[in-house]
């Protein structure tokens, strides 16, 4: 793994960098990380997959469905700044399941018709659409509530016995995706499967490490605690960028070379698994070669104690201060 962080790809580098933008919901959204927040999206993520070549541009916002994305202007203003060769990365479902009419679309007919304008006019711009399904909702019990306890970050079935097997919530708006990828000939990942297979194997309690589920004084940001089956934490939202980056590779071979993993990401913007670089240092056990990329900004050298074998690779814009 670390030999793939320090390659250098000089045989792959691009004439210009290469510019993913993202439109979605809050399972890819960039978040507020003030106070301690642990809530993050796998699209905010996703930058601390891919090397400097690449520049991940994440518009995804919490609560907007393929309708909304697009009645609010979001569509329009991506739309204006995509060039030849960018890319788009679509990922619409879990609000366009809602009731309400400022978001809700019938997957076969609205929500189809949106994936297929997002696909139409970034292929107009001289872009390239990949299109994902939604990731699951960590839900192992029958819920008639899972869908609007998206809006709550709750966990309204509560008091029902989960089981073993991972319910799905999202129906048919699974499916959309996946055809209007093959009717149009664009790259589609199931993102869906791939965090099914996660969890799944997981199982209930493992699962909720990768959400934002605390028990009350748990941490400093949710003292009341939080049930989400929804939203990832930081560890979640690290561990699936990395699986849809992977599958990101092998769909689209022209991103393939510009994937890369580190054992431990630090940034400043919360697009890693650690904000402080001496608490990434001090979480690295025994002697193994480890492998830590810094983030963009200014950084005081840390610590390492005898015995560890830690190499920094520095992202651009990330500089050591003393």
């Amino acid at each position: 793994m670390s030999l793939l962080c320090v390659l250098a790809f000089s045989a792959f580098k691009p004439e210009h960098k290469i510019k993913i933008f993202m439109i979605g919901d809050s399972t890819m959204a960039n978040k507020d990380i003030s106070g301690g927040k642990l809530e993050r999206g796998w699209g905010m993520m996703l930058k601390s997959f891919f090397t400097d070549d690449v520049i991940v541009d994440n518009h995804a916002v919490n609560g907007r469905s393929s309708k909304s994305f697009i009645t609010e202007g979001r569509w329009q203003k991506v739309y204006e700044q995509i060039k030849p060769g960018d890319y788009v990365f679509i990922q619409f479902g879990h609000n366009d399941e809602k009731k309400d009419t400022a978001r809700h679309t019938e997957p076969g007919s609205t929500f189809d018709e949106n994936l297929r304008k997002f696909v139409r006019e970034t292929r107009a711009k001289g872009g390239i659409p990949v299109l994902f399904n939604s990731v699951v909702r960590r839900t192992f019990v029958e819920s008639s509530t899972a869908v609007e306890d998206d809006d709550k970050r709750d966990n309204s079935s509560k008091e029902l016995t989960e089981g073993n097997t991972l319910v799905d919530t999202h129906g048919d708006y699974l499916i959309s995706p996946a055809r209007v990828a093959s009717e149009l000939g664009v790259p589609f990942i199931d993102a869906n499967k791939i965090t099914h297979d996660l969890e799944q194997g997981l199982g209930p309690d493992g699962s909720k490490k990768l959400h934002m589920w605390f028990k009350p004084g748990e941490v400093e940001s949710l003292p009341e605690g939080r049930q989400d089956n929804t939203h990832y934490n930081v560890y979640g939202a690290y561990l699936v960028a990395g699986l849809l980056a992977d599958a990101v590779a092998d769909t689209v071979p022209a991103l393939k070379n510009f994937v890369r993993h580190c054992d431990i990401v630090v940034a400043k913007d919360g697009s890693g698994l650690y904000l402080d670089l001496q608490k990434a240092v001090d979480s690295v056990s025994g002697n193994k070669e480890t492998t830590i990329l810094v983030g963009e900004g200014e950084w005081t050298k840390p610590v390492i104690p005898d015995g560890k074998n830690i190499k920094f690779v520095m992202r651009d814009g990330a500089r050591w201060i003393k």
